[in-house]
């Protein structure tokens, strides 16, 4: 196929951009993943205010499932979207698919209309990250692309320090649309910053097939399983015959899935790269991983706001300890990936340290200081911030050029799935001890204890993740990091 189309091979050959130039596409790209970041950090503070403002609390982890759910799904299917349609038009789609959600959630009357908004934004955030990885995946070869992994981390510590201020200010003396309406503006100033450097990665034609089926199995069976998550143990016992159904069919559809993916030409997910070691070893370390990242996050401020009594704003201010110690772990092992032979070590030590810190946070909920709660925090997030450069590298690394974008999807995709997952198994936690998803303020001196069981159980959970994480990595194999002797290979040729 590749040799049906010289002269478009011949234009990406002689259209490899300069240094600058590279620097330029790679600073627009992170300015399209910042609009997904920033909305994963915004919504966790103002949760409890948004389950008081429109009521139904029992379902406001899906206006974090709901996001993730769409974004995994599509997360796969963008690479191959940009291969044939090329890389600006596809992330100016998932731009505007994302801005569209953000008005139906600002605009959402109630929790119905809210979770639809944040899926059809999920819609849209799931290329933000995928074609942001990718785009750097095109442009820089495995042995440098761990530096830029600092521009990445740049980027989150932005969405870090300004989502929970923002959305912890609107929520608490504002209104909690704005954490919504927020991302217009930066949406436009986005478009309007990579409509010229994107115009410099050529469009190498590549004939795809786009696997609706599969994505519809894949979004069908997700959403029946975190359904079940959801409602086991609160709205119905988890031996009922709802939930019982809505397993069983889950499972029958997850079956589905797997034989779509050994049986069609072209499936959502490749089999060839999953077949990998350190592709499959680095994308399952990511899913566990993800699943405890993000629901701490999304379970960190209710502690905070039912436990310590803390306002919805300083709860936001509370959480920088977690989301900047995750992005200051991902700076330093992005700087160290270069320069260590053994550089996997360096997710394995990550993923230990954070393990410890949760199991500590799990001992001590029901009687631990703010300050040493800060502590852990900061330690889990180091730890956490690790693994997210080596397993993008590693599994970036493992494959060739012709199979960068599937891989860098594929570990999209777990990354996603990993943290819609656990969110959904975090809640159920959380609804069957009767957790105040709502915010129910009572005096904290009186909740601490009655409180600290289920929380300890969240925390557990998370540092079971973690634990599973570890044992990813220590038999994910390691492989020399190519070099510079890349950069003679044509741009965008995956």
């Amino acid at each position: 196929m590749n040799k049906a189309s010289p002269p478009n091979e011949s234009a990406a050959a002689a259209s490899v951009p300069s240094e600058s130039e590279k620097n330029i596409i790679i600073a627009g790209v992170l300015l399209s993943m910042l609009l997904a970041a920033l909305d994963q950090t915004i919504v966790a503070p103002a949760m409890p205010t948004i389950g008081k403002a429109i009521g139904h609390a029992e379902y406001l982890p899906w206006l974090v499932t709901g996001y993730l759910l769409t974004a995994t799904a599509m997360a796969p299917l963008y690479g191959k979207i940009s291969d044939v349609h090329g890389r600006r038009s596809t992330i100016f789609a998932a731009i505007i698919i994302f801005l569209l959600g953000s008005v139906i959630s600002a605009l959402a009357p109630n929790m119905l209309v809210l979770i639809i908004g944040r899926a059809v934004q999920g819609l849209g955030g799931g290329g933000l990250f995928a074609l942001s990885q990718t785009v750097i995946g095109d442009l820089v070869p495995p042995r440098e692309r761990a530096r830029y992994a600092a521009w990445i981390s740049g980027t989150w510590a932005v969405a870090s320090i300004a989502g929970p201020l923002l959305g912890g200010t609107f929520a608490q003396h504002l209104h909690w649309s704005l954490i919504f309406w927020i991302n217009i503006p930066l949406g436009l100033v986005a478009l309007a910053i990579i409509n010229n450097p994107l115009k410099k990665l050529p469009v190498v034609g590549r004939a795809h097939r786009i696997d609706a089926v599969g994505a519809a199995l894949l979004v069908a069976a997700t959403a029946l399983l975190l359904l079940a998550l959801n409602w086991g143990g609160s709205r119905y016992s988890w031996l009922s015959s709802s939930i019982i159904g809505l397993l069983g069919s889950s499972v029958v559809l997850w079956i589905m899935f797997g034989l779509r993916l050994r049986h069609t030409a072209e499936p959502l997910i490749s089999l060839e790269v999953l077949s990998n070691p350190v592709v499959r070893y680095g994308t399952l370390a990511m899913f566990t991983v993800q699943s405890a990242n993000v629901g701490l996050s999304v379970y960190l401020p209710v502690y905070l706001q039912s436990v310590h009594g803390l306002s919805a704003s300083n709860s936001g201010i509370a959480m920088l300890g977690l989301l900047l110690g995750t992005v200051l772990g991902a700076m330093a092992s992005g700087r160290a990936i270069p320069r260590i032979v053994r550089y996997k070590m360096i997710a394995v030590a990550g993923a230990l340290f954070s393990l410890i810190c949760l199991a500590a946070l799990a001992f001590l909920a029901g009687r631990i200081s703010l300050f040493m709660l800060e502590l852990l925090t900061v330690g889990a997030g180091l730890g956490t911030g690790t693994t997210f450069p080596v397993a993008t590298v590693s599994v970036q690394n493992a494959v060739d050029q012709a199979h960068l974008g599937v891989a860098t999807g594929l570990l999209t995709f777990l990354r996603s799935l990993g943290g819609a997952l656990g969110v959904a198994a975090l809640g159920a936690i959380a609804l069957g001890n009767g957790l105040p998803l709502a915010g129910e303020s009572v005096p904290a001196l009186n909740t601490a204890n009655t409180l600290g069981m289920p929380f300890a159980y969240i925390f557990l959970g998370c540092a079971v993740a973690m634990a599973l994480s570890l044992l990813a990595f220590h038999l994910m194999p390691e492989r020399p990091l190519r070099g510079r002797i890349e950069r003679d290979m044509p741009v965008a040729a995956d």
